[in-house]
């Protein structure tokens, strides 16, 4: 018997384009933040590196906070949609604020207003924003096919948006004039792009109503719980699943980040710092094409977990082939296998929203409650804590390394370093999302608690 489906096919791209929003936003801050607060503000590498940790600690504590909210929220828009819309007018004003540090202001006040506007960015507006649009996978559709498709557009959209802001922003920066200025003005128009796209996502969609969202068989007899912000987080930790996401999220934007500070490999190594926007075609286009198969591979494999658990493995072995390439000194040879690693590792990106809401299920299943919103932190968190954990390592493996903002050539020790980072770093982290994988099989568990619930019902009913 075929799934109800509840979406066409406007309703899944006016959804999807809301990762341009989420994107602007995060591809100008992975892949540039850094090289502008060192190169054109004068900033300290290592110690922008720790205030980005620092920042972190608040993250860390925002994302369930807002998914519990999430959770709780009842409105004529719905529980996430409202979280979305209006947590995205906070992320564009701190997205320029990040890019309008005075050059008047002193050395530590300069490092304070950085932190303040990055930390409400991340701990605070983003958090509410990206919680909100990933949990409507959950609340705009049950159908499962329907989830795949959705992850697959919005990250083409996320894909593609990155692949654009890393191809024109060092030329934009350029017309403009370069300095601060330039900064602040591709900032703001970042930002109104982001305002217009987000709006656009929001509307889209609408979600179901509370009891179609319901299993039946399930939620028979029971009556509505009440649970407090602790109740939600002890339901996450008690569901090996979400660890293993939220493990494999956080790696996997550990990943881009380090392979957003391809700037300084670009311009160092390869000395050639448009080469960014190309590695970023090898990288986007092909992920891209893979996002575009990636519901009718699920369909074909019976599934996500063999598929991801194959794409992944591919994905490794082709970023294996980008250390032996960078180290033979051969660029076309670089960009054939990091296509390769980006084919192989995009089937996961376009089905992680629906194994997100395939491990919500498994809550649902083990506990009768459920937590939709709270389960889907794990991308904002993953996204942010990765993303930040990335910015701030290369931070400070820069300074370690005894990196020298805007000189026109570096020590040896400090090319030996951006060779770790991005070459050695990024396959690292891939092989460890492999082995994760390995035991991400929460479609087999479902689908043994469901017969389980199936029998109890059977068995009661006699």
């Amino acid at each position: 018997m075929n799934e109800k489906t509840y979406l066409k096919w406007y309703n899944k791209v006016g959804y999807g384009s809301g990762d341009i929003a989420g994107n602007v936003v995060y591809a100008l801050l992975s892949a540039f933040v850094m090289i502008f607060l060192t190169d054109t503000v004068g900033m300290n590498a290592g110690i922008v590196g720790t205030l980005i940790a620092v920042s972190k600690l608040f993250d860390g504590v925002s994302d369930i906070f807002f998914g519990s909210l999430i959770d709780k929220t009842h409105s004529k828009m719905g529980k996430a949609r409202p979280w979305m819309f209006y947590g995205y007018f906070g992320c564009a004003v701190c997205l320029v604020a990040i890019f309008c540090i005075p050059a008047d202001l002193g050395a530590t006040a300069q490092y304070a207003w950085f932190f303040i506007a990055y930390t409400l960015l991340n701990a605070g507006f983003y958090t509410a924003n990206n919680i909100a649009y990933s949990a409507l996978t959950a609340l705009v559709t049950k159908n499962n096919h329907e989830r795949v498709q959705m992850g697959s557009i919005r990250f083409m959209f996320a894909f593609g948006t990155s692949m654009l802001i890393q191809t024109i922003t060092v030329g934009l920066v350029a017309r403009f004039g370069g300095g601060a200025a330039a900064w602040r003005t591709v900032a703001i128009i970042y930002a109104i792009v982001g305002l217009a796209t987000n709006t656009l996502s929001v509307f889209s969609v609408k979600e179901l109503p509370p009891e179609e969202l319901e299993d039946d068989e399930i939620s028979a007899g029971q009556e509505e719980e009440k649970y407090s912000l602790i109740d939600a987080f002890r339901l996450l930790v008690r569901n090996k699943y979400y660890l293993m996401i939220c493990a494999s999220y956080i790696l996997m934007q550990i990943y881009s980040a380090t392979l957003n500070m391809g700037i300084y490999y670009m311009t160092y190594v390869l000395k050639n710092a448009n080469l960014l926007g190309v590695f970023s075609w090898a990288i986007n286009i092909p992920m891209i094409v893979g996002l575009l198969f990636t519901p009718t591979l699920v369909a074909k494999w019976g599934g996500m977990y063999r598929l991801n658990l194959t794409g992944y493995t591919v994905g490794t072995l082709g970023r294996l082939g980008v250390v032996i390439a960078g180290y033979l000194g051969s660029v076309p040879l670089m960009l054939v296998c990091t296509a390769a690693a980006a084919i192989g590792m995009s089937p996961l990106q376009g089905d992680m929203n629906a194994l997100i809401a395939t491990c919500s299920e498994y809550t649902y299943l083990t506990s009768g409650k459920r937590v939709d919103g709270t389960m889907y932190s794990c991308t904002s968190l993953g996204t942010k804590l990765g993303g930040g954990i990335g910015t701030a390592l290369a931070g400070w493996l820069l300074a370690f390394s005894g990196y020298v903002g805007g000189a026109p050539e570096q020590s040896a020790s400090c090319m030996n370093m951006l060779h770790i980072m991005y070459l050695w770093m990024p396959m690292i982290f891939n092989l460890l999302i492999t082995l994760i994988l390995t035991r991400l099989n929460v479609e087999k568990a479902n689908e043994e608690l469901r017969a389980q619930h199936h029998r109890s019902g059977q068995s009661a009913a006699q």
